[in-house]
């Protein structure tokens, strides 16, 4: 398929893009309360993101969630989002952690996992509790 035509393939329009990112917060502080994390797959699946390239569009959509978190002054809820090769994100989490100022080491190893644990510990706190 060309270029051009899988773009056009991977795009959702904004309506649905609107409805999968409410429901990936939902499932996602449903996580938060539980304190557990979700696979990129699981998540994808469960929110019903269509494919092609399902696992790609819901790091889109985590992404997104990223940024309103960081806008917000809240915890990133994305945090609770990981790879299936770990138990961290892929690389994409911490180059948007870098850009948003609140990273500033590699994307693999101790120091990445160190600020993913922190992250992910002000996300359970913070969204975990029952009034979110």
């Amino acid at each position: 398929m060309p270029a051009d035509e899988r773009n056009a393939a991977d795009r959702m329009d904004d309506l649905t893009s609107l409805g999968l990112k409410l429901e990936l917060r939902r499932l996602l502080t449903e996580a938060a309360r539980a304190r557990t994390t979700r696979r990129y797959a699981e998540l994808a699946e469960a929110v019903g993101v269509p494919p092609p390239h399902s696992i790609h569009k819901t790091t889109m959509l985590l992404e997104e969630l990223m940024r309103e978190d960081h806008a917000a002054g809240r915890p990133l809820l994305a945090a609770l989002a990981v790879s299936k090769l770990g138990d961290t994100p892929a690389p994409g989490f911490f180059h948007l952690l870098a850009e948003l100022g609140r990273y500033a080491g590699p994307d693999r190893g101790p120091e990445a996992q160190a600020a993913h644990r922190a992250e992910l510990a002000a996300a359970w706190d913070w969204w975990g509790r029952g009034d979110r």
